[in-house]
């Protein structure tokens, strides 16, 4: 029996468990997914090590935490130092970032994207920034302060803060902070937040489960939206073949996955 596990700080919430043990459950495969509230993320190696863990999801505030805590990075995550899925492979932490892709399975049904605003600067931004512009996107970043955007001005993004903020027409505009995830709190300042999603066309929130009050002001604008779920599944469904080892297929892993939704 293999034991997989999510890091994060909140994880209480984290729907990844529900996910993965369908699959394990409806394809009679011999593993266990479970919640690791981590609070110091430089304890993640030893934690995974301690708990003999086959492999490992990695959630906010510790994506790059984990790219550090790894003998190998392997694909995207190398392009964006940030890792969100981790496999033991002889005695070796292997490091992947799955975010990035899953995003864009979830925003496949927006039309034409080609203008992308992301609220915040952490792990999630740098890998969907990355994509982003891998994608041919034209891509800014808004952060409260200055201090981590030299990553996105480095790649050739167009970055913000707070103070010097120009409003520009963008296709989405996506929050990638943690604001709304425990408390009721904005990405930013009430007024900018207005000003770029009457300059929007779609915005999208990387936080699942709950209507965030970024979300609830673009429902209030009639502006097409999604929360993180599909961007979850996506995600979600990129790890678990890398738990299995491409033992099950990808269309059985997406069918249960999503029959977890529903619990």
């Amino acid at each position: 029996m293999q034991l997989f596990a999510i890091f994060g700080d909140p994880v209480a919430h984290s729907r990844s468990p529900l996910m993965h043990n369908s699959v394990f459950k409806h394809c009679h495969y011999p593993a266990c997914y479970t919640r690791v509230h981590l609070k110091d993320g430089t304890q993640l190696r030893e934690t995974f090590f301690k708990l003999k863990l086959s492999g490992a999801n990695i959630t906010v505030p510790h994506k790059e935490a984990a790219y550090a805590a790894c003998d190998e990075i392997r694909g995207f995550a190398n392009d964006v130092g940030v890792v969100n899925t981790i496999i033991e492979e002889n005695g070796r932490l292997i490091g992947y970032n799955t975010d990035a892709d899953g995003f864009l399975y979830a925003i496949s049904e927006f039309q034409t994207i080609k203008k992308v605003l992301i609220l915040g600067a952490g792990g999630t931004a740098k890998a969907l920034s990355q994509k982003f512009l891998q994608e041919q996107m034209e891509v800014s970043v808004l952060n409260r302060s200055e201090g981590r955007l030299a990553f996105f001005k480095e790649r050739g993004c167009k970055t913000y803060t707070w103070n010097d903020v120009q409003l520009e027409n963008y296709d989405l505009v996506v929050n990638t902070t943690s604001a709304g995830l425990k408390d009721e709190e904005l990405p930013a300042p009430v007024e900018i937040i207005q000003d770029l999603l009457h300059a929007t066309r779609y915005a999208a929130d990387a936080i699942y489960g709950k209507l965030t009050p970024f979300l609830q002001l673009a429902k209030q604008y009639g502006i097409t939206y999604k929360d993180g779920a599909d961007m979850l599944l996506g995600q979600g469904v990129l790890a678990n073949e890398l738990f299995v080892q491409n033992k099950l297929s990808k269309n059985e892993i997406e069918k249960f996955m999503k029959k977890s939704f529903a619990l």
